[in-house]
């Protein structure tokens, strides 16, 4: 059964969640959603995600799961507010342990902290099928960007967070702690030996200036046009490409609070002795 597909575009951002559902009054799975967040004030807001619960409250959809493709650095989660709304199981791919032991150390947090991925309702397995209503889905590993990454397959249809962008801006950075551009390669080797006709969907669009925001493509037209990994680069070549690449690239700006809030599944940190939470900045270290 194919699955039904909505696209919620954030251009702050530029994060596209998906609610992914098999009829009107079935079942839904949402993925990567956003919690908008204003880093001059260290406000939250709910907009982005609010567009996402008046639709499925509208199409009268029971949430099955809450899906995150990885522990994003771009922007915040709003699994758990999705969550408090909605119900739903919050899952990610299991290696996030790694990311959160990495980050744990990075950030310094509390020693009770868990870096067993305890905060998420289930961890995925590579190739672990789960059900959304009628829809059967499979977790597919994909690492490189971070140890973390999983795609998410739904028949001819697949969410694959940042392991691609469009074809026109290229590939995931593998810069952040735990990234690795040889995982990476393989990673997208393996998405592009789909069928030619399988649908891609991304995590993120950062379009030139020449054209609107677009995030499906195809496994055809990755293999054909992609500009950092088409058909005839090889290993080698790509590479020496994104670890160039990535030397140029600054930290993207909502990094740290994303970060601290991504790894616990999207829920904040623990308030402190005044009752107030805060998000940490380590100095001269990322």
């Amino acid at each position: 059964m194919s699955p039904i597909i909505e696209s919620f575009f954030d251009p702050i951002t530029g994060t596209v969640t998906y609610v992914v559902y098999d009829e009107t009054g079935g079942h839904a799975a949402i993925i990567d959603s956003v919690l908008d967040f204003n880093p001059k004030s260290g406000h939250t807001l709910t907009h982005s995600a609010d567009l996402v619960i008046e639709f499925v409250r509208n199409k009268a959809l029971d949430v099955d799961w809450i899906l995150e493709t990885h522990a994003h650095a771009d922007h915040l989660s709003a699994a758990s507010y999705i969550q408090n709304q909605l119900g739903g199981r919050i899952a990610i791919g299991e290696h996030i342990q790694k990311v959160q032991g990495v980050f744990k150390k990075i950030f310094n947090l509390e020693k009770d902290f868990a870096s067993d991925g305890s905060q998420f309702d289930h961890l995925f397995k590579d190739n672990e099928t789960f059900k959304v209503g009628k829809l059967s889905g499979r977790a597919i590993n994909v690492p490189g960007h971070t140890p973390a990454d999983m795609a998410y397959q739904f028949s001819d249809a697949i969410f694959i967070g940042d392991t691609l962008f469009m074809p026109d801006v290229g590939t995931a950075r593998c810069d952040f702690p735990g990234g690795d551009a040889h995982q990476l390669y393989h990673s997208i080797k393996k998405i592009l030996a789909f069928p030619q006709e399988t649908k891609l969907f991304m995590c993120h669009d950062y379009p030139p200036t020449e054209r609107v925001p677009r995030w499906q493509t195809t496994v055809a037209e990755q293999r054909k046009a992609n500009i950092h990994v088409h058909d005839g680069i090889d290993e080698k070549d790509f590479i020496k490409m994104r670890q160039a690449r990535d030397f140029t690239l600054d930290m993207p700006t909502l990094i740290i609070p994303s970060i601290q809030l991504n790894i616990r599944a999207g829920h904040m940190p623990p308030a402190e002795d005044d009752g107030k939470i805060y998000f940490k900045i380590p100095i001269n270290v990322l």
